[in-house]
């Protein structure tokens, strides 16, 4: 609530307003409620990429990045779960790639989670888990070499990435992999556009595990999300124009609007 400190009365009202929006929305999801959400190509691209390695007899690799245990990596581990599952009913070895010795175990144990969850436990390969390195660039090249020695036909890069993005995705677009990336990092986006066939962008990064799961409480928390972002735009839409309008706005009605265009951007 720190940031809510010294609000006047209309913030407080406004974020339990939000507050009630997602929790009407994940009550209606779980209660059977059809909730839309848009198609999103990268993450439908999913099941063709594996399906592709699946045809061609050759391995997947998945890369989480180079953060330990953090918001993004706990949503490349969502999206690995579902890729693995994926894999496992196709009977298609799947190789994932870590730069943080503290994901590692984690990341064993969500592969063999997802294993067993699919009814095949059996598939699950320790080795096929991987601790690189965390040296930034020498876990680039790491990975290179494991995409080249087990020729992999399909690479997906979920996590944090930064200036070993290109050197990974060009790598595997030389060796002939179908490739699937997301980052919230707008600025390695453009690298990953450049050189991999579907890329998750932005907000499409967090909304993967409701759009892949189905799951009512995830489905539910992304619409309400969604319903008061685009309140919240629509307001400060229609205080600046006010603004605008006025001219001479006192202090008051400006305080009011750099809060509201504060509470817009978080």
């Amino acid at each position: 609530m720190g940031g809510l400190e010294h609000a006047n009365w209309f913030m407080s009202a406004l974020f339990g307003s939000m507050c009630l929006i997602i929790v009407v929305s994940v009550l209606l999801a779980q209660r059977g409620r059809e909730m839309f959400i848009r198609r999103i190509p990268g993450l439908n691209a999913i099941e063709e990429a594996v399906g592709r390695a699946t045809e061609m007899g050759r391995p997947v690799f998945f890369s989480t990045g180079l953060h330990g245990i953090t918001i993004v990596t706990l949503q490349a581990l969502a999206i690995l779960s579902y890729i693995v599952k994926l894999a496992a009913v196709h009977a298609t070895r799947i190789v994932v790639a870590t730069a943080s010795a503290t994901l590692y175990p984690v990341l064993e144990e969500s592969v063999r989670e997802a294993y067993t969850a699919a009814d095949h436990p059996e598939a699950f390969r320790s080795e096929d888990v991987r601790f690189v390195t965390e040296e930034q660039f020498a876990y680039a090249m790491g990975c290179v070499g494991i995409m080249a020695r087990e020729q992999t036909a399909t690479n997906f890069f979920f996590g944090a990435f930064f200036a070993e993005s290109l050197i990974l995705a060009e790598n595997g677009r030389a060796l002939g992999a179908l490739q699937v990336a997301g980052c919230p990092d707008p600025v390695q986006i453009p690298f990953f556009i450049a050189t991999c066939d579907y890329v998750v962008i932005g907000d499409e990064y967090y909304a993967a595990s409701a759009y892949l799961t189905r799951e009512p409480t995830l489905t539910g928390s992304l619409i309400g999300q969604d319903i008061a972002k685009a309140i919240l735009i629509a307001l400060v839409i229609v205080g600046v124009v006010v603004a605008s309008a006025v001219g001479g706005a006192d202090s008051a009605t400006n305080n009011f609007l750099l809060n509201l265009l504060a509470s817009g951007a978080q």
